[in-house]
């Protein structure tokens, strides 16, 4: 295989693992909340700029300020729960009303205490990882890798331990949960403050990658919600073949075509998809 191959391969993996990162998030709330909370991709937008206030601001150790950033995020994932969505349980219409004033309160804050220039992270790994035609930056090495490590720690917590299981069965039926003594709330809580954190992950890793502006969540979650019909909603599971196939759109058609019609296509790959397998991939029928 050419130099530029493994190139592509690599990129699209580093991609891959990031989308898979937030839609996760995205996934466990709406599966076991039934909410489409669209502020996720502002939530990814955040937990990269509080990850560059600790870092660059206040001079803190890169790795450890992803560590502190998600660890803040996650916790404020545990107060949007509590007081913005629980209020809201199985109201739709309302919760997806206050998801979106989210966006709006976060974008505003972040334009107002940021600017609204361009700002990037410094790389997590520095220098140039080169062999034979082979030439990439180790950051994304080390983002893909960490991504696709995170990807399995989560597969296995929810998979194995016993929260994960209580997700999936909140997942499956809410109400056969509770009457198995199931505590949705909690369930649900530990879902948000976990989703915040992945996706704090994911928006620090592309914020020193790319860029970081208080609009890049918009992007991010355009791709989520691409990802999550693809998949199949009600799929958790399915996110990871979803994610991977995004992922390698959005790293191959680049090369070949303008970025508008890349976008372009890859809606068009979903929407083909769709038509042949409603339900998506995995999951249940769209719509």
């Amino acid at each position: 295989m050419s130099g530029q191959g493994i190139e592509i391969i690599i990129n699209a993996l580093m991609l891959s693992s990031m989308y898979i990162l937030v839609a996760s998030g995205f996934a466990l709330v709406l599966n076991i909340m039934g909410i489409l909370n669209f502020a996720h991709g502002a939530l990814y937008m955040v937990g990269g700029y509080v990850c560059y206030q600790l870092g660059v601001i206040y001079g803190i150790n890169l790795w450890l300020s992803l560590l502190l950033a998600a660890a803040a995020m996650a916790l404020f994932g545990l107060f949007l729960e509590r007081f913005c969505f629980r209020p809201f349980y199985g109201d739709f219409f309302n919760s997806t009303i206050v998801s979106i004033a989210l966006i709006l309160i976060f974008q505003t804050t972040v334009n107002l205490t940021m600017g609204d220039h361009v700002r990037s992270l410094p790389p997590f790994v520095a220098g140039m990882f080169k062999h034979g035609g082979v030439s990439i930056s180790w950051d994304r090495l080390a983002t893909g890798a960490i991504g696709v490590g995170l990807l399995g720690i989560l597969t296995l917590y929810i998979r194995k331990s016993k929260m994960g299981q209580q997700m999936l069965a909140v997942a499956q039926d809410s109400v056969g949960a509770e009457l198995q003594g199931i505590r949705i709330h909690r369930v649900a809580a530990i879902a948000m403050g976990l989703g915040c954190a992945l996706a704090t992950v994911a928006g620090s890793f592309m914020g020193a990658i790319f860029d970081l502006t208080p609009f890049m969540g918009d992007l991010i979650l355009v791709r989520v919600i691409q990802l999550v019909i693809l998949s199949g909603i009600g799929s958790i599971g399915g996110v990871l073949i979803g994610g991977l196939v995004i992922g390698a759109l959005d790293s191959i058609l680049p090369l070949y075509v303008t970025p508008s019609i890349a976008q372009t296509l890859g809606l068009a790959v979903v929407i083909a998809v769709l038509l042949i397998r409603p339900r998506g991939l995995f999951g249940r029928e769209v719509g």
